[in-house]
């Protein structure tokens, strides 16, 4: 976004998501992207309120995901973390490979909109299986990838629906690293877990291996892309075409 950069990482903190996101200039209401809010209006008291109803509505959605009073649980191991995350039956005759960015709007529109439809129509009943890989597109997709894939393995796809149900508030906050720590206490990620795994410089260079090898072998450039049955299709798609494409393939 405008008026933000990544500052280099100092000494000691070797890998790129753990450089400070630095606030710039101020930016206008008129035109921000907010999914909360509208623009029409930017008087102080109107900025005020739509900031407090926005805020309540994130900690309202985080909370509803991941639920209050999280137990911590062990770390998992290299190998855990940076295995493929699966949703649905390994047996489903359909495998759709999902590749996204964490700060992609149009993949959270597929994980907010189209996946719960997906996964109670075609996942649940075990025709399809999902397969959801990474492919961050800035550093800070990197780091909530990073955070999601340091969390309990059973809690992965709670720590993705909490993180793009509220992305427009993690990735455009002041301080996101800050606000994504929150949300990781939430699923019982402490402070130290969180900033120890954001060091693992093990998992990074993991994540970005992953995001070359779909390169290379998928042609991936863009999120969301799909393969569906070794076919690739690219962008977001409403439900219907996701019908119209698994429904023969099913015959």
């Amino acid at each position: 976004s405008a008026g933000r950069s990544w500052r280099k990482p100092t000494a000691g903190t070797p890998n790129e998501p753990m450089a400070r996101w630095q606030g710039g200039e101020t930016r206008p209401c008129q035109g921000r992207r907010h999914a909360y809010t509208s623009t029409t209006s930017c008087g102080p008291e109107t900025i005020l309120r739509r900031f407090i109803l926005g805020i309540a509505i994130f900690w309202v959605a985080v909370i509803a995901t991941l639920g209050a009073g999280p137990v911590r649980a062990a770390a998992p191991s290299i190998e855990e973390a940076l295995a493929d995350k699966v949703m649905g039956r390994a047996d489903a005759p359909v495998t759709i490979i999902e590749f996204a960015s964490l700060t992609c709007q149009f993949c959270a529109r597929f994980h907010n909109d189209i996946l719960p439809r997906l996964k109670a129509e075609f996942i649940d009943p075990g025709k399809v299986r999902l397969i959801y890989r990474d492919f961050p597109l800035d550093p800070l997709a990197q780091v909530a990838a990073m955070m999601a894939r340091c969390a309990e393995p059973t809690r992965y796809f709670s720590f993705l629906e909490a993180l793009f149900q509220s992305q427009p508030n993690w990735s455009e906050a002041a301080d996101p690293l800050a606000t994504l720590a929150m949300i990781g206490r939430l699923g019982g990620m402490n402070q130290q877990d969180f900033d120890s795994c954001l060091r693992n410089q093990e998992l990074l260079e993991g994540i970005n291996a992953g995001k070359d090898k779909a390169t290379v072998e998928f042609g991936i450039e863009r999120t969301p892309t799909f393969i569906i049955n070794g076919e690739r299709y690219v962008g977001l798609m409403p439900f219907e075409d996701f019908e119209k494409i698994l429904k023969p393939l099913l015959a």
